[in-house]
């Protein structure tokens, strides 16, 4: 036992509740496309895969998903990355700001370009999840130790039950993939699987079908 369970971190799951949403965090093809500077990584490679089936359950059963991009109008509207690659293709009108069509449905998804780490920070995304009575957070996207870290703390804080499946999302390094889940694992989210989230989806929908 490390000193962390010594401590009782970790000791009580969050759980899944009454009511799903996905939020799918800067799949955009500066991440999923290997012919750009941030493109490529296979943990992201394998997490969008996952995610994109994840997503076809959860339109099938009208779950709720907020998909989103980073991108912004120049430099000046940026926050001080310490990124270059950053600073010069996340821009409205680069190739890499796009969505990867594998994981972005348009006409079911809120889609909401974010200026922050978190999907959550100025978005609407929370307004929507309300809207929708959501209650349990299923976070995917990338990376791990960055915006996924900021998303689900932000998920936490608005008071969701959050739910990250470690196969949904991805990251550079897998030493820091592995920690930041680790840690926000024994604080503030539940670190499922893509299976355990299906079968969860599969409940709700028996539960819940008219």
């Amino acid at each position: 036992m490390d000193d962390y369970a010594k401590r009782s971190y970790g000791e009580i799951p969050v759980g899944f509740g009454r009511k799903p949403g996905i939020v799918v965090v800067d799949f955009q093809t500066a991440f999923t496309d290997p012919a750009y500077p941030l493109g490529g990584a296979p943990l992201v490679l394998r997490a969008v895969e996952n995610t994109a089936r994840l997503l076809a359950v959860a339109r099938r059963y009208g779950v709720p998903v907020a998909n989103c991009n980073t991108a912004y109008m120049n430099a000046r509207e940026m926050p001080y990355w310490k990124i270059t690659a950053v600073r010069e293709t996340f821009l409205h009108d680069h190739p890499s700001s796009a969505l990867d069509p594998r994981i972005h449905d348009p006409g079911y998804d809120l889609t909401v370009c974010k200026k922050a780490p978190s999907i959550f920070f100025n978005t609407g995304v929370a307004d929507y999840f309300t809207k929708e009575r959501v209650d349990t957070v299923i976070v995917t996207g990338c990376n791990t130790s960055g915006c996924i870290r900021a998303s689900a703390v932000d998920s936490f804080s608005h008071r969701y039950r959050t739910i990250v499946p470690e196969d949904c999302v991805g990251d550079i390094e897998e030493q820091p993939h592995r920690d930041n889940l680790r840690d926000i694992g024994r604080r503030y989210v539940d670190v499922s699987d893509l299976s355990t989230v299906l079968g969860y989806l599969d409940d709700w929908h028996r539960q819940n079908a008219p």
